[in-house]
């Protein structure tokens, strides 16, 4: 059959059993084609009326496999093991006739013929042997253990097939390590977990916290060995201190094998100040006022100092440690108080806005703690912030209400002006007003008369003039 390809099939059918078979074979100098030729296939029991030869080319040779179409099927499989664990091989007959079955290793030595076990060597132990299985146990496997073990059945002819024993190797060391142990708000760090000696090669996944993150990976193999690295670059900031950075292994050999380390970030001071006294309410003339300032940071702030901006604080101001206290407050006090803190990194502060009122004072006044906002987006603080915008609309409302007032009263006022001057000039412009004619005529009877009465009479009737205002 010239031009048969490895993998390929040849169905042999025999009408009788013969006392032998021959099996040729012949490689033509192309390596792409094989002759094989089956003359007779011959059992010592019974005939086998179907067979099947299996041609496969593995390197530079051709493997025949003849397997029976309708007698006994020897079957296995793969195991894949943990070094250090316990493998099973199992050879199995279907359709058993009572042949022998032997297991042989990768070296082709003998390890069970039946339940018999030549091979000296005590880790392989007999689980179970019948007429259709034979099961032997390999304990403490290492990785000179990998590799192809044979299941033989001794029928005419003989069959065979092998099982592939892979073994795992888990990382024998997981090391996360640090650029810098501690580090400062704002810096990038470097990372790098190690997972060593393993087989397959690992996969390392980062978590800060719950949150995972991305790292860059290389892989190094010595002999059958993998050596991961992965690196990681993390921005760290004053929220990231002591939060632990978790190396994680993904590996068949091995489930939740991870490490962490916990990073150690230095920040500049979070500074807030707080009202005690009066707790509510206006900060009246004549009445007391306490403040308290409190700053957290890492190392923690050991310089802090209260001042006035833009003005010199009050001789009256009593500042002891984080406390200033003004006993009795007037209205020369109004202005903004400052409390700073530093450490080694940096310096912050907070501001407290005073607005002292009259005794007789009953409007509540706008929120007076006002937290300094920070000299650059890297040293702002999200609850100082809050604080700041609370106060700071606080003391636009103040000043709209205050505006939109004075409007008010100044419309009312000239509204007012406007309604005295026009009265004014209505009341000046009332009244009757006479001519000349109409002078003495209160006795006259009718109009006739009151016309020829009238002061001057008719005779001096030219001369006279009539204004009209």
């Amino acid at each position: 059959m010239p031009g048969l390809r490895a993998g390929a099939c040849i169905n042999c059918f025999s009408a009788r059993p013969f006392p032998k078979y021959q099996v040729l074979k012949a490689v033509k100098p192309r390596r792409e084609s094989v002759i094989v030729c089956i003359h007779q296939v011959v059992s010592f029991r019974t005939a086998v009326s179907h067979a099947s030869a299996l041609i496969q080319l593995r390197g530079d040779t051709w493997f025949l496999q003849l397997l029976p179409g309708d007698g006994q099927n020897l079957v296995t499989e793969d195991v894949t093991v943990v070094e250090g664990d316990v493998a099973t091989i199992s050879c199995r007959v279907k359709n058993s006739d009572d042949s022998v079955i032997q297991l042989l290793n990768p070296n082709r030595q003998t390890i069970y013929f039946r339940d018999f076990r030549p091979l000296k060597d005590s880790r392989f132990q007999l689980v179970n042997f019948s007429n259709s299985e034979l099961r032997v146990s390999l304990t403490n496997v290492s990785i000179s253990d990998e590799g192809r073990y044979f299941c033989q059945l001794y029928t005419d002819p003989p069959q065979e097939i092998y099982t592939t024993i892979t073994v795992l190797v888990p990382p024998r060391n997981l090391v996360i390590d640090i650029q810098k142990e501690i580090a400062v708000e704002g810096e990038e760090i470097e990372l790098n977990c190690t997972a060593m000696a393993s087989r397959p090669a690992t996969t390392i996944r980062w978590f800060k916290g719950n949150k995972e993150l991305t790292g860059k990976s290389e892989v190094e193999q010595w002999s059958d060995m993998y050596t991961v690295t992965s690196q990681l670059l993390l921005k760290v900031g004053r929220e990231d201190d002591g939060v632990p950075v978790i190396c994680l292994v993904d590996h068949p050999a091995v489930k939740d094998l991870q490490t962490q380390r916990y990073l150690e970030v230095m920040y500049k001071p979070q500074v807030r100040v707080s009202q005690n006294y009066p707790v509510q309410g206006l900060t009246r003339e004549g009445e007391p006022l306490e403040l308290t300032c409190a700053a957290f940071g890492k190392p923690q702030p050991t310089d802090m100092r209260w001042l006035r901006v833009d003005d010199e604080m009050p001789q009256h101001v009593v500042v002891s440690g984080s406390n200033l206290l003004i006993s009795n407050l007037n209205k020369t006090d109004n202005g903004t108080y400052r409390c700073e803190a530093s450490n080694a990194v940096g310096k912050s502060h907070a501001d407290y806005m005073l607005f002292v009122y009259d005794t007789t004072a009953t409007t509540e006044p706008a929120v007076h703690g006002f937290t300094q906002l920070p000299n650059s987006a890297e040293e702002l603080d999200y609850g100082d912030l809050s604080d700041s915008r609370a106060g700071e609309e606080g003391a636009i409302r103040s000043v709209d209400h205050a505006v939109v007032g004075g409007v008010v009263a100044v419309v009312v006022f000239a509204m007012l002006c406007l309604l005295i001057i026009l009265g004014r000039y209505f009341a000046r412009h009332k009244g009757t007003y006479f001519t000349h004619e109409a002078k003495g005529a209160d006795d006259a009877a009718d109009a006739d008369t009151a016309i020829i009465n009238a002061e001057g009479g008719q005779n001096n009737s030219e001369e006279k003039k009539e204004y009209f205002i």
